[in-house]
């Protein structure tokens, strides 16, 4: 629930947005501006404004809305479409959304590399994906994210499969992916899902603890240590409309929408504590 405090803060940057409450701050651009591509030394002079980019994508993730429903006062969405794409495979949205993490990390009076972190999965459904599977236990055609989060909510690694991967395999891929981006990460806690040989055996030999949190014979509604911080990060996620499902064909470019949605509420926190 909105607090007064939370709900005149959130005014508070309305007023510095631009047009739409996605739209970036003064405060928020100065952030990640350097990161930007620059210019070449040749050829004719670059047109684009970056920030105009990152804005219509910002809304294009908050809103929901489909790439030729940009408003025009974007450009053209030919344009925005082009250079998001690019911005992708320059790995720029994971740069920015990993250096907003570990800012936030230390504004909080944190190491900024974590050390422990929570692993789930959540099933979407994918009406466009070039590949998509059945996850039986959710009755969902589409794809799957599997997360690991800090023991804060934030996104340290995320691995897109098709709904039928079970979560104790794809999570074999977020154990490497880990290893290489955030090697102090050395504790993970996880649900029953998880406790899988393979998997086990595999988090032993990349010297990881997984520590399985099992439900109680309890009836109702329960909090489980450490894992409703992961069912939050996934509330978090789908604030952002065009993550209720999965829009896109490809995963490379539903990964960079994710790592839009989840930098960006780090920018805000950070450039607005």
């Amino acid at each position: 629930m909105w607090t007064k405090q939370s709900r005149g803060r959130m005014a508070q940057i309305a007023k510095k947005t631009k047009r739409y409450p996605s739209d970036l701050t003064d405060e928020e651009w100065e952030q990640f501006a350097p990161l930007m591509p620059k210019p070449g030394r040749r050829g004719r002079p670059r047109e684009v404004d970056f920030r105009e980019v990152i804005n219509a994508v910002r809304y294009l993730v908050r809103s929901g809305c489909g790439w030729r429903m940009l408003p025009i006062h974007f450009g053209a969405w030919q344009t925005v479409y082009g250079w998001f794409r690019e911005l992708a495979r320059r790995f720029l949205f994971q740069t920015i959304h990993d250096v907003a993490l570990m800012l936030d990390r230390e504004r909080a009076g944190r190491e900024a590399s974590p050390t422990a972190g929570v692993i789930d999965s959540q099933s979407v459904k994918a009406p466009q994906a070039e590949t998509r599977g059945y996850d039986a236990g959710k009755k969902i055609v589409g794809r799957k994210r599997h997360i690991a989060v800090d023991t804060d909510g934030r996104l340290l690694m995320v691995n897109l499969t098709p709904a039928d991967i079970s979560d104790s395999a794809g999570a074999q891929a977020i154990l490497d992916g880990i290893r290489k981006r955030w090697p102090w990460v050395k504790h993970l806690f996880a649900d029953g899902a998880y406790d899988r040989l393979k998997l086990l055996d595999k988090a032993a030999y990349l010297d990881f603890v997984v520590e399985i949190i099992r439900r109680s014979d309890q009836k109702g509604f329960e909090v489980l240590p450490r894992r409703w911080v992961v069912e939050r990060t996934f509330g978090w996620m789908t604030r952002w409309r065009r993550l209720v499902r999965d829009y896109e064909k490809r995963i490379d470019v539903s990964h960079a929408m994710i790592l839009v949605a989840m930098g960006g509420n780090l920018i805000r926190r950070n450039a607005h504590p």
